[in-house]
This record gives C-alpha cells, sequence and structure tokens, in this order.
C-alpha cells in the first residue's frame, strides 16, 4: 500500500484513469464519491484544515505520473463545498477551508472536550483550547481558529459559553456554562 507520509493512500489511488474527470456520468459520480472521501480522511488524519489546489500533495501521484487537471480539483473540491464539507476562501477558489467535521460536531466535541475535562464552569483563552495541554490528543489540538470561533459562536448561540474579547485576537476567551 503507498503512503503519502504516514496517511495510507487508497488502491484507486495507483489508478490513472481516477486522475482525469471521467466523462460517463456514474463513472464520474464514483470517481467523486472516491475522491471527497480521500481528501476527508487525509485532512483530518493529518489536520489539514486549508487545502490550495494548486499545492496540495494528493493531488497528484508521481509514481503513476498523474496529476489532476485544475478542472478536476475544481469539481472535487466544489463538490465539497456544496455539501457544507468545505468553503472557498476567496473569489479565485485558491483557498478552500476543509471541514471535515460539520460545526455543530466540532460544537459537540467540544462540549464533550468540557465535560472530559471538568471545565463546566472554568474560563480559557481561544488559545488554549487550541493548543493547550488539556486539547492534546483531540480533534481540537491545533484546529484552525476560524472553525473553532464557529463552533463556539454556535454554542454560545446556545447559552452554553459566553466569548469575551481581550486587548487583541490572543486574548479571547471563554467562559463556559454547562
Amino acid at each position: 500500500m503507498q503512503r503519502l507520509g504516514e496517511f495510507k493512500l487508497p488502491n484507486f489511488f495507483n489508478y490513472p484513469p481516477y486522475f482525469t474527470l471521467q466523462p460517463v456520468k456514474d463513472t464520474r459520480e464514483k470517481q467523486i464519491q472516491l475522491w471527497k472521501g480521500l481528501i476527508l480522511d487525509y485532512c483530518k488524519t493529518q489536520k489539514v484544515f486549508i487545502v490550495e489546489p494548486e499545492g496540495f500533495p494528493l493531488f497528484t501521484n508521481s509514481g503513476i505520473e498523474r496529476s489532476l487537471s485544475h478542472e478536476a480539483r475544481e469539481v472535487f473540491l466544489s463538490t465539497l463545498v456544496s455539501e457544507g464539507r468545505a468553503e472557498w476562501m476567496d473569489k479565485g477558489h485558491r483557498k478552500c477551508l476543509i471541514l471535515w467535521h460539520r460545526s455543530q460536531e466540532w460544537a459537540d466535541l467540544i462540549l464533550l472536550f468540557v465535560k472530559d475535562n471538568g471545565l463546566e464552569d472554568s474560563v480559557m483563552t481561544v488559545e488554549e483550547i487550541r493548543s493547550g495541554t488539556e486539547s492534546r490528543g483531540t480533534d481540537l489540538h491545533g484546529i484552525d481558529r476560524i472553525v473553532l470561533m464557529r463552533a463556539l459562536k454556535l454554542l454560545e448561540h446556545k447559552g452554553k459559553l459566553a466569548i469575551f474579547k481581550g486587548t487583541s485576537a490572543d486574548d479571547e476567551g471563554v467562559k463556559f456554562s454547562i
């Protein structure tokens, strides 16, 4: 099995036709499903939140001398966008925010993290949630700030916490009230 770093690549990654957009509708739909799963799985296991289509390592397989066309990259990422699993970060589609967990799933993970660590009535900075010792070994460790803030705002809207501003972005805090 081929690897990209520590990541195990699926068998289709070595099949040259999967690096070319397939013209037959059923085949293309299967191809899109495989690539969507691969992108989400890779991003989750490697903690990748932002994909630049032109430099994303999955889109090239030097072993079989194949790379996805710009159109194919756009199709696969745009499908993730249409399903709420990604968002284009710019109009030129040069960066894509990958949501391997949806905002509600991230919010649920935050609640579980808070309960597991006995932080129900505690205050933490946003940076502590992203990179503190308590979050090590969880999906929250290293979370993209944009993704984290969306999940926190969702929980704030539900009355589970309050976000407060400090003097800088690094000083933003969260008061849990679960």
